[in-house]
């Protein structure tokens, strides 16, 4: 089976600076090198993620290192710019990323899991459920226009792959060091790596690829699901 994503509007919704670059940032490039137009929408500020030295500013200096990767990567960055540990499933928070959606115009969303371990996590995964159904919508109005065709929506696999089951997976040997450079713009969190409360994340980051690609038969791997629902489902 090939995965094609030329002539794709691809839009990865996350909750923090840094969770894309974790997970499907090497099928955010894959998608790019095959000529799909690519975003990232950042749903929190990022804030709250302080090592144990504290950064002043720590929301502009994320900021900062959210943009730098979004440039390695030639891709459209928008922000949602909750605080974290404030982001809830709630009327206006849908229409704001409704507005987004109709600004981009996305044919494939690529979410956090349902089922994912952080809170933020979770609530970015129930907007954009319910973003990529209203965002065709005419009766939910936003500045812009209802898009023509809801998105396709793919769940992303858990940081740990804890709790997530694949449904397939998106062979990244070719983008994992952009996927790698990427990372490394995200000092902030990547100085944590030695805090007893976090992780070393580009290890993390470079083992789970490389468990994913050794469960998929290649070098490095994404895993994904389908949210199989009415509107949200592809053939290829």
């Amino acid at each position: 089976m090939k995965l094609d994503f030329s002539g794709e509007r691809l839009m990865a919704v996350v909750a923090h600076p840094d969770d894309a670059e974790l997970v499907c940032a090497g099928t955010l490039a894959r998608a790019k090198s095959e000529g799909a137009t690519v975003a990232i929408c950042v749903l929190c500020q990022g804030d709250k993620g302080q090592p144990k030295t504290t950064i002043a500013n720590l929301k502009a200096k994320r900021r900062g290192e959210m943009t730098a990767s979004a440039r390695l990567l030639g891709a459209r960055l928008l922000f949602g710019d909750v605080p974290d540990g404030r982001l809830t499933d709630k009327a206006p928070t849908r229409l704001k990323l409704v507005e987004i959606f109709r600004q981009f115009r996305p044919t494939l969303v690529i979410a956090h899991a349902p089922e994912d371990y952080h809170p933020d996590h979770r609530n970015a995964a129930a907007l954009a459920e319910a973003a990529t159904w209203f965002c065709a919508s005419r009766g939910h109005k936003t500045r812009s226009p209802a898009i023509s065709k809801s998105p396709a929506l793919w769940w992303m696999d858990t940081i740990g792959m804890h709790a997530f089951t694949p449904g397939f997976y998106v062979d990244i040997s070719a983008t994992l060091a952009v996927k790698k450079r990427m990372l490394a713009c995200h000092q902030t969190q990547l100085d944590r790596g030695q805090d007893e409360d976090f992780c070393h994340l580009a290890k993390l980051m470079e083992l789970q690829s490389t468990a994913r690609g050794m469960q998929a038969g290649v070098q490095a791997a994404e895993a994904f699901r389908q949210h199989f629902a009415l509107k949200r489902v592809r053939a290829w």
